[in-house]
Order: structure tokens, then C-alpha cells, then sequence
């Protein structure tokens, strides 16, 4: 479905641009509106992907076939459409018909490939049925036809026998029946209509919620500009400047003002996410009509224990189709109610509407349960009918999980990106574009099915033996060498046509047994293996292909993504415009290399709204985390350092530490010679449960009354070095132990000899700047807002050098240089001045 009015013409933010006033259009291919509501059945997972496309392959073929022996007055792909005029909108509805002949009366052909025995079909399937029904009544106002016949076409694909069943139907009938479908949709065009003129008129009246912050309203205009112009851009935006708040409300105004048609705000964690809502309650709290779904992964949405989405498992899979429309209408009535009586008492008109714009997990599952369908699906088929989605990257970019229904094709649409934490995205997309397989679980599946599947058995057997024979090769030639053996690759050496044999196998077994158990146990094996066939298609210079005994002693082989710029460049033409933001998105040049930008985009570098003064930034330079350089004496220097910062200034300060080993290590011997009255800690666990997280924060939150110090022990890259906020007396000081480098591993060797053939610095892209926006983001956690007074303790010589200073955020340019004896000193007089209240 593509709902549209015409767009207003500039590229000029104003606060108080008016929505056109054009009249509306819906536009829908004849298949959607039929499976939208004559579609019946359950939702199946049991019917594989790729057996859908042989399928669908298949049945093309042998659709040609069949009108190819039509004879010469038979038509094939027939163009029809119609376009009702209603008050407020047009629906168009179009297609092409299979078939169109005449043997004395004109016929509708509509030709359908079945699995299914012929003799199991007493009549046309309705929804097939219905197909043809819109092609004749097309046909009969097109040709001023008084009647029209309709033969649904069934071949089955096996044995390719073929079913015929015709029908006679007057033009009278015909406008009947479609009169009675097309007001079916109506009830939902009414609804959308009716929520996007009142959406755009709640816009005429809609200014920026706050204030203007420093910076906040150019970011604004550059982010209008962006979505006008349709292209991406790159924006350093630091903490405290508003960044979420100041990129959506200039996309939202976009959307109103048709110059895109749906935001998807896309996030690595649900902090963002959490973020994002609040955002748009703020924005409805002021009269912003504008819809939003939080989407919830399918793990954590599923009422069962686990998912299992076909209905011999799942009672809200059985009949999805038939109650889906149902569903979503009461949905979306009861969502733009105003509430109840006793929530406006309580909570006001506005809490009220403002809750009833967010269409999340808890409202989600009390519409599935009240007409007992499947939670997961019905917010996928709610989205279409939304003006915004926030979710995960996953949902935009990843092969294995992006929204089809939006992304299939990654034709350009009218969509925003808004990509948060945007500098998380590298990594993530390196994953999502990578695969591997692991002999140990091909061995365990080949076990499974010994003795009972034997296609399915000769193909794991002829995998295992491959790789066996691989990994004595490589033990073989690694031989005494210390570290994980592994050998990068010309190829795979056949084991992705392998591969594809045995996924054949699977799904032919998995069609064949009903014993549920070993479904359950192969799943696994059988999405190991299909990502690696899909991933063998991107194959080329952006990959390599390497073999490794891992740590656990597994034989892997990878296809590894070093680079994913163009496969997210695929997925991001799906947007009209991209917005890629963070507080750390340093340097920008390293992430618009990797994460797609073309020569044209844009980057922006908001300064901070704060005052410099109050943050001290104290290099320790007589310390390091290098590994030739890691010793007892060393982690002694490092904990008095830390000891020192601490014993500055009375309040809560974090240490950060390049893993935890060190971390550990470090502790230690902090615990054992410096542990004093007064000063409280707590560590970092390396298995962590919610639980304990929340136990953690709250002994920042509950410890800010200025009489005891606490000090945390943790890990950069880690839970809390990114996305925690203690503000004010909650944190007054992040130290941070070393330059965050990843640690050597084979990954990183193979990334970083494959960007240096590419002529990048390998070394900077696989280690550098990776590890500095760990240092950034553990920094960040100190002066959250405009109030906040704090310090930021840098351990390590190598902050001296030029290659890592010149990543330094520019309200870094002011900073004491120390060392590990006499940085309590410097802090002391930083906390000093600022109490006295003289400017640095």
C-alpha cells in the first residue's frame, strides 16, 4: 500500500510550515488488497524461505508454459486497474491479469502453482478466487462488458496436472462484489486519512519543545536539509545538546509536510529506544498527533516459551490471516482514543493521547490476546498503517532480519533512517554481513540423523570430512606457533555448494518427520548453514575468507565482512534520507568510509552547549596499558593514581579498564594498599545478571550526599561505559586506564592486513579509532547537563601522541598534562577553582 500527497516544493526549515492541503491517494496492487482480506490459513515457519523461491521459480516457469499454449487470442499480463473517487481520497487499485480470452464470452485466467493433490481442491481456493474476481470486474468497465467469466487455473507442480475451475459473473455482480471488498478497505483508508490530516494539522501549531541549546538549532536545520535534499549525514553530536530531540522533530516535520512518508528510528539498545519515546510523548504532550510502534524482538514478544510459529505449536499462529484485519482495525480505533474518562482525571487529556501514540509491547499483546493472534506479526502488519517504527539495526539492515515488507527490494522509498549510536554500527554490520561454519556442530547434526535420514547424513558426512581434512592441514602447517592457529584463504573449497546440498537435506527431513525434537535440534545447523550460502553471494573484496581452531577448539571457517559500506549503501537506498548520529562518532571520516557515504553527504559536528570550565581533562602520562608494559609495578602506579583522584574531591568517580583482566589485576592491588575509610567500591562482574546491574546503579544513584566517596571498577566497551546516565553528584569523575584498544586477535589481524591491501591504514580502522571511541564513550559518562562539574582522568603516554589527539572532541582542546604521583594534586585544584568559582 504507498498512501501520497503531493509534496510543498523547498528546502528551507521553518518552524511553521503548513501540511499541503492536496487530496489524498491510495495506491495497492490487486494481490495486496486480496490477501489483506480474503487471505486465509496460519502463519507456518515449517515452509522454508528457500523452498518459497523454487516454489515461486517453479511455478513462473510453468505459468509461461501454460500461456504460451493459450493460442493466439490469448492475452498474457494483462495491465487493469480502477480508481474509485471518494470525498477525502482516491484508491487505486491495479494489477496484471495471467490471462485474458474469449471463446464467445471474455474470460479472466488467473493460473496458481500448487504443492497440494488436485483432488483435495472442490473448489477455488478464496482468495485466488477473489484475484480474478477484481481483474473482471476491471475488464467489464474497461470493455463495457455485460458479463465476464472467471477459470481459476491450477497446476500441480510435481506431477504438473492440471485443475480448471470456471465461474459466470454479470458486470452487476461483479461491481457487487467488488463494491462489498473495496468497503472493507475503506474502513482502514478512513482511518489513515482521517489520522493523517489531523497528523498534519497538528503540526501547524508545533514548535521545537525547548528552548534552542548551543548548536541544537543548526543541527535541526541540517538534518531538514538532509531529509530535503535526500542524502545522509554524519553527526558528532556531544551529550547534553538534545541530539535525539533535535533530529526527530525536524523528520516528523518532514513527514508532515510529504516529504517522506514514515521514519524508522533504528538503535543498537533499548536505552536509545527508550529515548526515542520519550521524544515523541514530549512531542504529543504539545499536540503532535503522529503515531509509533516500538518494535519488540519476536523472542520477547512470543507468548509461548519459545517460538515456534506454525500451528501444530502455536495456538496465536492457527487462523492469523482471517483474524488479522479484524484485529488491526480494533487496534487501531481503540489507539486513537483519547482514553477513558478516569485516565484523563488522573492523567490528563494529554497523558492520555500521549500514551495512545506509542503502540508498544504491552499494547501489543493485549490486542493479540483479546483476538488470540500471534503478538510479533500483528505489530509488523500494524507498522504498515504507523507513522514511525523504532527498532533495532537489525530490522533495517541485517540479510537475516530486515523487514521484507519494507526492505525486500532496497528499491528508494519515502523513508527517514534515523540511525542512533550510529557508531556502533560498524561492528554491527560487520557481523550481520559475515557467517561462518563450524564443523563440531555439522558433526553433532550428522549424529542426530544417523541411521535415519541417509540424505541427510551423506551430506553432513561430506562436510565433516572437508573440514577435517582442512584443519589437520592447518594444525599441520601452524605446527609449535603460539596464539589460535588460523590461514586465510582463497576459497572455500566447495563448501558453500556443500552447503546448499545439505540445507536441501534438512528441509526435505523436516517436511518428512514429525518428531519435534529433532526439528528443535537441527533448526540450529539449518540457519548456520543457510547464512553462510546467502553470505557467499557478497563475496569479493570487502571479504575474506580464513579457517581457525578457535579458543574452544572448534574448526571454523569465515566469511568475514571487513568492510560493509556497500552492503549498507544497498540497504540505506532504501531511504530518502539518513541521519547517522552520536556523541562519539569520531573520527567522522572513519565512519562515513565504512558505513556508505557518497562523496555528496553531509557531516556535521554540533559543539557542546556546556561550559568547558567544568570539566577538568588530566592526561596521566607516566602510565601505560600497553601489554609490554603490563607488570605489578606498573598496575601499583596506576591504583595510587587512582587512589589519588578519588582522595581529590569526596563524590562517585568510575575507573575504566581495557578488560578484565586488568581491571582484576589492578583491583587487586587497589583493595590490598589503598583501600581507606571512607572510600566505598564495586566491581564490574564479567557475567552480569539484570539484577546485579540495577544493584550497581543504584549505589551511584543512592550515593550523593558528599560525606563518602564510591569508586567503580569497570570495563570499557562494557555495560556501563555507554548508556548509563548519572547526572550531578551521581558521577564526578570517569578515569580512564588506556587507549580502549581491541585486543590482537586473529579478526583484527586479518581486518587490518585486508584494509592496508585497500591502501587504508588498517591498523587505525581494526585498532585505533575502534579503541578510542571506547575511551570517548567511557569519558562521556561525566557531565551529562548543563549543571554538571566533572573530571576526566586519561591513563596512558600514548594520549601525548598526535594520532590519538587529534581524535580529541575539540571541547578537549584544554588539559593538564601529569603524571600517576601528582595527578591528585591537579584534580584537587581543579575542584579547588571551581568551588572558589574562577574560570579555568
Amino acid at each position: 500500500m504507498h498512501f501520497s500527497r503531493t509534496a510543498a516544493a523547498g528546502s528551507a526549515f521553518s518552524e511553521n510550515a503548513a501540511a499541503p492541503a492536496e487530496k489524498a491517494s491510495f495506491r495497492l496492487s490487486v494481490r495486496e488488497l486480496v490477501e489483506f482480506l480474503r487471505r486465509d490459513g496460519s502463519l507456518d515457519d515449517r515452509v522454508s524461505a528457500r523452498a518459497e523461491q523454487e516454489a515461486m521459480l517453479k511455478g513462473a516457469r510453468l505459468h509461461r508454459r501454460l500461456q504460451s499454449e493459450g493460442g493466439p487470442d490469448y492475452k498474457s499480463e494483462v495491465p487493469l486497474s480502477k480508481t474509485i473517487e471518494y470525498e477525502n481520497y482516491t484508491i487505486t487499485v491495479e494489477g496484471r491479469a495471467d490471462g485474458v480470452f474469449s471463446d464467445g464470452n471474455k474470460v479472466i485466467d488467473e493460473i496458481k502453482g500448487v504443492y497440494l493433490p488436485l483432488d483435495s481442491l472442490e473448489e477455488p481456493v478464496p482468495v485466488h478466487l477473489a484475484q480474478a474476481l477484481c481483474y473482471a470486474c476491471f475488464l467489464a468497465e474497461k470493455e463495457d462488458l455485460e458479463r465476464v467469466d472467471v477459470r481459476i487455473t491450477y497446476i500441480q507442480m510435481d506431477e504438473e496436472e492440471i485443475k480448471r475451475f470456471r465461474s459466470e459473473w454479470t458486470r452487476e455482480d461483479l461491481t457487487e462484489w467488488f463494491d462489498d471488498l473495496i468497503g472493507e478497505y475503506r474502513q482502514f483508508a478512513d482511518y489513515y486519512e482521517a489520522h493523517i490530516r489531523s497528523r498534519d494539522l497538528s503540526m501547524d501549531t508545533l514548535s521545537f519543545p525547548f528552548p534552542y541549546r548551543e548548536g541544537q538549532k543548526s543541527l535541526v536545520s541540517a538534518v531538514y536539509r538532509t531529509i530535503t535534499d535526500e542524502r545522509k549525514v554524519f553527526v558528532q553530536a556531544p551529550t547534553g545538546i538534545g541530539k535525539t530531540m533535535a533530529v526527530l522533530y525536524p523528520s516528523v516535520r518532514a513527514v508532515g509536510e510529504r516529504k517522506a512518508e514514515k521514519i524508522f528510528y533504528l538503535s543498537a539498545r533499548t536505552v536509545a529506544q527508550a529515548a526515542a519515546v520519550e521524544a515523541f510523548e514530549i512531542l504529543a504532550d504539545r499536540g503532535l498527533d503522529f503515531t509509533a510502534l516500538r518494535l519488540t524482538a519476536k523472542e520477547k514478544a512470543c507468548f509461548m516459551n519459545e517460538p515456534s510459529c506454525n500451528p501444530a505449536d502455536c495456538p496465536y499462529a492457527e487462523g492469523y490471516f482471517a483474524k488479522r484485519a479484524e484485529t488491526l482495525l480494533w487496534l487501531l480505533k481503540e489507539g486513537s482514543k483519547d482514553g477513558t474518562a478516569e485516565e484523563r482525571e488522573q492523567g490528563g487529556r494529554n497523558a492520555s493521547a500521549r500514551k495512545n501514540k506509542i503502540f508498544d509491547r504491552e499494547r501489543i499483546a493485549g490486542a493479540a490476546l483479546r483476538f488470540k493472534v500471534c503478538p510479533y506479526e500483528l505489530s509488523l502488519d500494524l507498522s504498515l498503517w504507523l507513522d514511525a517504527v523504532i527498532c533495532d539495526y537489525n530490522y533495517a539492515f541485517d540479510p537475516d532480519a530486515r523487514l521484507k515488507r519494507y526492505f525486500a527490494d532496497h528499491s528508494k522509498r519515502d523513508y527517514i533512517f534515523l540511525i542512533d549510536e550510529a557508531h556502533n554500527l560498524v561492528d554491527r554490520a560487520c557481523g550481520m554481513y559475515s557467517a561462518e561454519l563450524v564443523k563440531e556442530e555439522i558433526l553433532t547434526a550428522r549424529r542426530q540423523v544417523k541411521d535415519r535420514y541417509k540424505g541427510a547424513e551423506k551430506a553432513f558426512s561430506k562436510i565433516n570430512k572437508k573440514m577435517l581434512a582442512m584443519k589437520r592441514d592447518l594444525e599441520e602447517e601452524w605446527g609449535e606457533k603460539r596464539g589460535i592457529p588460523y590461514r586465510v584463504l582463497a576459497g572455500d573449497q566447495g563448501l558453500m555448494a556443500d552447503a546448499l546440498t545439505a540445507m536441501g537435506e534438512i528441509e526435505k527431513l523436516l517436511d518428512e518427520t514429525r518428531d519435534s525434537e529433532l526439528k528443535k535440534e537441527l533448526l540450529p545447523v539449518y540457519f548456520m548453514l543457510r547464512t553462510y550460502v546467502n553470505t557467499a553471494e557478497y563475496l569479493g573484496e570487502n571479504y575474506v575468507i580464513y579457517e581457525e581452531i578457535n579458543a574452544d577448539g572448534q574448526f571454523v571457517v569465515h566469511e568475514y565482512c571487513v568492510d560493509p559500506a556497500d552492503l549498507l549503501k544497498e540497504n540505506l537506498a532504501s531511504a530518502k534520507g539518513a541521519v547517522f548520529f552520536s556523541a562519539t562518532l569520531l573520527p567522522i571520516r572513519y565512519y562515513r568510509d565504512l558505513l556508505g557515504a557518497e562523496e555528496e553527504d553531509y557531516a556535521v559536528y554540533a559543539e557542546s552547549p556546556f561550559d568547558p570550565g567544568k570539566r577538568g581533562i588530566f592526561l596521566v602520562t607516566d602510565v601505560s596499558s600497553k601489554y609490554t608494559r603490563r607488570s605489578e609495578a606498573e598496575y601499583r602506579r596506576i591504583a595510587a593514581a587512582i587512589s589519588r583522584v578519588v582522595s581529590s574531591k569526596k563524590g562517585n568517580y568510575i575507573a575504566f579498564f581495557p578488560s578484565h583482566k586488568m581491571m582484576a589485576d589492578v583491583f587487586k592491588i587497589y583493595r590490598e594498599e589503598f583501600d581507606s575509610p571512607g572510600v566505598n567500591w564495586v566491581v564490574q562482574g564479567k557475567y552480569m545478571m539484570e539484577e546485579d546491574r540495577e544493584i550497581f546503579m543504584e549505589d551511584f544513584e543512592n550515593n550523593n550526599d558528599g560525606r563518602t566517596s564510591l569508586v567503580g571498577f569497570c570495563v570499557m566497551g562494557g555495560i556501563f561505559s555507554e548508556g548509563i546516565d548519572l547526572t550531578g553528584e551521581r558521577l564526578i569523575g570517569a578515569i580512564v586506564v588506556g587507549t580502549g584498544l581491541p585486543q590482537v586477535s586473529n579478526e583484527g589481524e586479518i581486518r587490518k592486513n585486508a584494509l592496508d591491501a585497500q591502501g587504508v591504514n588498517g591498523f587505525d580502522y581494526a585498532y585505533r579509532f575502534p579503541g578510542m571511541n571506547k575511551v570517548l564513550q567511557a569519558a562521556g559518562r561525566v557531565i551529562r547537563t548543563a549543571d554538571d562539574v566533572g573530571v576526566v582522568v586519561l591513563m596512558d603516554d600514548r594520549f601525548l601522541q598526535p594520532s590519538y589527539q587529534k581524535m580529541f572532541p575539540r571541547e578537549w582542546k584544554s588539559y593538564t598534562i601529569c603524571d600517576s604521583t601528582n595527578v591528585g594534586q591537579a584534580v584537587a585544584e581543579f575542584w579547588k577553582r571551581e568551588n572558589e568559582g574562577v574560570d579555568l
